[in-house]
């Protein structure tokens, strides 16, 4: 195995980590191409792509791990572009440096870390089977509500407007045409409480695989 030099650490990656409003950590794929010592993005957008065919072949939800976005850049004193981006999740970026040219120091020091820690983020099916029914049921909420905030941002960027609206055809989809008041009544739910707090774990599952 190739030595790392000392001018290659984890934290190139650690420090440019994003994390949103509902705590989940995200980096964007232009920052991701300048620490992995891309220069120019056409090359890094193919190791991108090859990114993206492996995901999608190990049968994950593309768009759970690959958020596209804009990103204006100056390209002077007074112009600017605006210019595609990622957001990535860290199994998106592990899949990335999979597919990197793996000659570069910092591209083997990426596949180590992005392993380690996206391992420590997975459970097997074993450890699942072995949780209480509510430690499921929270384990299935917190994969929802993180793709439900994926969903919506891509929904956003593809000109949805009425937010209310495109969540509640999701649901009608999945309760035979309720909506999310007559979920609401039929569950008895208190003023502000949220729906996808009180689902079954076979509920969740349904939205999350929806």
């Amino acid at each position: 195995m190739k030595k790392i030099s000392t001018n290659h650490t984890n934290n190139m990656f650690e420090n440019i980590k994003h994390i949103d409003e509902y705590g989940n950590e995200y980096w964007y794929a232009r920052e991701l191409q300048k620490v992995l010592e891309y220069k120019e993005w056409r090359n890094f957008k193919i190791v991108i792509d090859k990114a993206i065919t492996s995901c999608e072949n190990s049968n994950f939800n593309v768009l759970n791990h690959f958020v596209e976005t804009n990103k204006m850049i100056e390209l002077g004193k007074t112009a600017k572009r605006n210019v595609l981006d990622y957001e990535l999740s860290r199994y998106a970026c592990y899949l990335i440096v999979q597919n990197a040219d793996p000659n570069k120091e910092v591209v083997a020091l990426g596949q180590t870390y992005f392993a380690i820690q996206t391992r420590k983020q997975e459970i097997t099916e074993q450890e699942y089977d072995s949780l209480s029914d509510d430690e499921k049921r929270f384990y299935q909420r917190k994969l929802t509500k993180q793709g439900n905030y994926t969903l919506q941002k891509v929904a956003s960027s593809a000109g949805v407007k009425n937010m209310a609206e495109f969540h509640n055809a999701g649901y009608k989809g999945l309760y035979n045409g309720e909506t999310a008041d007559d979920i609401f009544k039929r569950k008895k739910l208190r003023y502000r409480e949220d729906i996808l707090d009180n689902m079954n774990e076979d509920e969740l599952v349904l939205i999350y695989l929806g």
